[in-house]
């Protein structure tokens, strides 16, 4: 395991990062509501697994290879992409099911309600959860390479 991680460091320790948002989400999500299994992969909410996977990937790279490396510019692009689609789109689309969800709840002459399944109102992210999915992918890789550098 050891030699994978050594070997493929450059994106074992963002999947690590990635499952360690979720997890930490997940834990967060458990104390306020209950254990729920089902949003143990759900998007939205603290810390946005997204922005710490990416931020991850950038680090990592940047560190391994190189700012000046080219990778580093691709890696940095996807980041910026993929926090933007978090915080801005993905936010809005659970606005809008959450708006659809009030205006079928209002209709009462639909014979079918079931036929309207209830959308879901949270699949994007707040700029606290963006921030910090960011601190943890920054932490965490910072701490990983701390120990690659260190132990190995």
């Amino acid at each position: 395991m050891i030699e994978f991680i050594l070997a493929y460091k450059l994106f074992a320790v963002p999947i690590i990062v990635l499952a360690a948002a979720q997890a930490i989400k997940f834990g967060r999500f458990t104390l306020r509501h209950g254990l729920n299994w089902d949003y143990a992969f759900a998007p939205g909410h603290f810390p946005s697994a997204h922005s710490a996977f990416v931020t991850s990937l950038v680090v990592m790279i940047g560190f391994y290879d190189g700012v000046e490396n080219p990778a580093f510019a691709v890696a940095t692009a996807f980041a910026v992409l993929t926090i933007y689609d978090a915080m801005r789109v993905r936010i809005n689309i659970g606005l809008q099911g959450k708006a659809i969800n009030k205006l079928v709840a209002q209709l009462d002459d639909i014979k079918h309600k079931e036929d309207f399944p209830k959308l879901k109102e949270r699949v994007g992210h707040y700029a606290n959860e963006v921030a910090g999915g960011i601190a943890v992918g920054l932490g965490i890789s910072f701490a990983c390479i701390g120990l690659i550098e260190t132990f190995l």
